[in-house]
């Protein structure tokens, strides 16, 4: 038997099928715990308060009370909870608010059953998850129009930003480059302006497309 904790859910959608069959899949599923359901983002909200999961899976569109709301409203009241957002959509509309609202993670619908396991696992962790497509369009839209952020990273941003795409935290940070948090913090809003970006997954994005870390496709 695995020596991990238990990661406990919240189910935030107005689809009744859609939260069945969530729940039997993380049910039937070592290591998670399903504590409750909501039908929209206000019963989001007020279950989260009562029930203190470790992460609440959010829709987006739910009559009665919106994730992006829901968020925001957790945010505030300082809910522990992380967010991984679970929708249908990937417009700009949609996945910008949300991030910026404070989702650490945005995935799609039709996301494969294993790679929703694993978002859950990171978003409990604090890590930041994000589906590819939704990451090409939080690159190009995070950029202010004519002014993107495009000073050289040092050699000290530049390795924790490759520790930030690895989904390290900033305590795990601060003891692999035996630095502290706050000097990370640091690092991290210096290189965030250099990049023209706000938050951390955007700096990833942002990071890949450029060339910065590892791999990227250049588009047309």
């Amino acid at each position: 038997m695995s020596d991990e904790p238990l990661i406990s859910l919240l189910i935030a959608d107005d689809h009744p099928v859609v939260r069945d069959g969530l729940r039997g899949m993380f049910e039937s599923t070592a290591g998670f715990r399903v504590l409750g359901e909501a039908a929209n983002g206000v019963q989001a909200v007020a279950c989260a308060q009562a029930l203190d999961p470790d992460v609440i899976l959010m829709d987006l569109r739910m009559p009665g009370g919106g994730g992006v709301d829901a968020i925001r409203e957790l945010a505030r009241l300082g809910s522990r909870a992380q967010v991984l957002v679970l929708t249908t959509y990937d417009t700009d509309s949609d996945t910008l608010p949300a991030i910026e609202a404070g989702a650490t993670g945005y995935l799609l619908k039709d996301a494969p059953r294993e790679e929703l396991f694993t978002a859950v696992r990171a978003a409990a962790q604090g890590r930041t998850v994000l589906s590819p497509a939704v990451a090409s369009r939080l690159v190009s839209a995070v950029r202010a129009p004519g002014a993107p952020g495009n000073g050289p990273l040092s050699a000290r941003e530049r390795e924790v930003l490759a520790l930030v795409a690895r989904g390290t935290s900033n305590r795990e940070i601060a003891r692999e480059l035996f630095i502290s948090e706050a000097t990370v913090k640091t690092h991290l809003t210096h290189l965030y302006a250099k990049l023209g970006v706000n938050d951390r997954a955007a700096a990833v994005a942002t990071a890949y497309q450029r060339g910065i870390l590892g791999e990227t496709a250049t588009g047309p």
